[in-house]
């Protein structure tokens, strides 16, 4: 489809010229012509958030932005979080609070944090799980998620339930 079209994108701070027709989807010309594999596609309707990207600083789903509509705006994908080798402070606190399971959803979800946090600095628990409405992930149950994101914020961290502080696991969480 990018027959003869060649579009000036501007991702993670540095400008990129891509083989591309401004009708493709973003998420398309992210992963297959610029590289970038942490855009992933889930379900492809805009519902899951795997293919979060910040636009201007804004989380969108990819999937529902044409390549087009990019040109002039700066991109920011999961690998542009990082700095110099140093990994940003929510991707560590991911790791740190064992909120990265499978990864598949982990790359929106850490865009949608930074969006959040670039914001409003101390969010609550609902203003951090208002942010991640649009993002799923079917491994963790967000707790360490949550936890995660508010370690980066500085906020409280909420307490951790009964069963969990006992050294107890619940069935749904068992061995995570």
């Amino acid at each position: 489809m990018s027959a003869g079209h060649t579009l000036h994108l501007r991702i993670n701070g540095e400008g990129r010229e891509v083989a591309a027709h401004p009708a493709e989807r973003l998420v398309d010309v992210l992963r297959n012509q610029a590289g970038f594999t942490s855009v992933k596609e889930g379900c492809g309707t805009g519902q899951c958030g795997a293919c979060t990207v910040l636009l201007d600083d804004r989380p969108v789903v990819s999937c529902l932005v044409f390549a087009g509509d990019a040109v002039g705006h700066e991109i920011t994908t999961v690998e542009g979080l990082a700095e110099n080798g140093q990994l940003h402070p929510l991707q560590q606190a991911f790791i740190n609070h064992g909120a990265v399971q499978c990864g598949f959803c982990t790359p929106g979800m850490l865009l949608a944090a930074k969006a959040l946090l670039d914001e409003n600095p101390r969010p609550s628990v609902e203003d951090i799980k208002h942010a991640l409405t649009g993002n799923l992930c079917r491994c963790t149950g967000y707790e360490k998620i949550i936890a995660a994101i508010q370690s980066v914020s500085g906020a409280k961290p909420r307490q951790q339930r009964a069963s969990h502080a006992a050294g107890g696991r619940g069935a749904k969480g068992a061995g995570r």
